[in-house]
């Protein structure tokens, strides 16, 4: 019996374990920390959003590079993420958003179940063993660090690291595989915060309105639209919208993000609002009150702050509705790395064949972030991690099998 040696315990390592296991293989998990899915359970800290329900060619255009993601959704897709909660007796729901949640809005109990069905697969956990290198002889070597930094050696016939990206360290992705594989002459595109909050240089009568949303906006980055919610922080930005949007924010060498605060109206809507309220002709004073545009416009207060800086010298209602519907909002940087919700960068898809194996190293095979793709939020990103996990464990499979 083949032995497969999984390097990492969370939702893509667990994945290809699995299907190794019912593939026939013999299965080691390895992970640095005491337990797995340690990044699991902080992604179930709001409600465990597994998937998300809409068509299968809408769902690949999320992700970077999306011409490749049909055939790997093919693997294991949404429809199939849920079929599999139900394999495990979890329920899952569908909210208004199409986010698919588990029943309970929790992610322990699913993956206590899942956790014990592996074993009962005979799945193997090594636990806190920190891995430190491979070389191939007859078979693969595995180097690792234990309790102590004691050495540890272990061997496998082939070998699916699966180690995360660098986002939420304290879980066990750190990123600190990414020197191992660039001294084994694996390319890596540098590692970036994703899914994450911008520092923006607020005036304090914002940042004191920290924690306060802006709601039912429109943001656009360059040709790049999102739809959604904004948070203000104390140091910028945060939200569904912005994340969206991170991808073309990091292409840009003065990232600026504009804002439409009435996405539901036009900017002749909103002069239309002002009738009977005197305005100024061009290039003189405002002569209409802000405060009665702010109040016959519904800005909140979160939007008022922003806006209110700029409504004075602004010299007509014309004006003032274009800068509502156009607002930019110039950013500094991404939060760093340790604080995103996921990783961009990581190994080259040049570096991987179809089955997702290292070229210059027959028989790894890599899966979920620490592949370089992202996604948004709202269930792309561990879908991904199931559909790449699969892929890998597949391709394992069939090179055991073949030899």
């Amino acid at each position: 019996m083949s032995h497969i040696a999984v390097i990492g315990g969370g939702p893509a390592g667990l994945r290809a374990a699995e299907i190794a296991a019912a593939g026939g293989a013999r299965v080691t998990i390895f992970d640095a920390k005491p337990s797995v899915g340690r990044k699991f359970l902080v992604a179930g800290r709001g409600g465990l959003n597994l998937t998300k329900a809409e068509p299968r060619d809408l769902f690949a255009a999320r992700y970077s590079d999306p011409a490749r993601w049909p055939a790997l959704l093919a693997e294991c897709d949404g429809d199939a993420l849920r079929a599999w909660a139900a394999g495990l007796g979890i329920e899952t729901f569908a909210a208004s958003t199409g986010r698919v949640y588990p029943r309970e809005m929790k992610a322990a109990p699913l993956l206590r179940r899942w956790v014990a069905r592996l074993r009962a697969s005979g799945v193997h956990f090594a636990m806190r063993h920190r891995w430190t290198g491979l070389r191939k002889g007859e078979r693969w070597q595995l180097d690792f660090a234990g309790e102590g930094e004691c050495a540890i050696t272990a061997k496998a016939d082939t070998v699916i690291l699966a180690l995360g990206g660098g986002s939420w360290p304290d879980t066990g992705s750190d990123g600190a595989w990414t020197n191992l594989l660039e001294n084994l002459g694996i390319a890596i595109a540098p590692l970036q915060s994703a899914n994450c909050g911008w520092e923006c240089a607020w005036p304090p009568a914002v940042r004191a309105l920290a924690g306060q949303p802006l709601k039912n906006i429109t943001a656009r980055a360059g040709d790049h639209e999102a739809v959604g919610e904004l948070l203000i922080t104390e140091y910028g930005l945060e939200g569904g919208a912005l994340y969206q949007l991170g991808p073309a924010l990091r292409a840009m060498r003065e990232p600026v993000l504009m804002v439409d605060f009435k996405p539901a109206q036009t900017a002749e809507q909103l002069v239309r609002k002002m009738n009977g309220i005197r305005v100024g002709a061009v290039g003189e004073a405002a002569s209409f009150p802000y405060s009665s545009a702010r109040e016959r416009w519904r800005l909140s207060d979160a939007a008022h702050a922003i806006l209110a800086p700029h409504a004075e010298s602004i010299p007509t209602v014309e004006a003032l509705a274009a800068f509502v519907k156009d607002c930019p909002l110039p950013l500094a940087r991404p939060r760093p790395l340790a604080e995103a919700i996921s990783t961009a960068g990581g190994v080259r898809w040049d570096e991987l064949d179809d089955h997702l194996m290292l070229r210059k190293l027959p028989g790894v095979f890599v899966a979920g972030e620490m592949i370089d793709w992202e996604a948004p939020t709202g269930g792309y990103l561990i879908t991904g991690c199931f559909a790449t996990g699969t892929r890998a464990a597949r391709g394992a499979l069939k090179m055991t099998n073949d030899e």
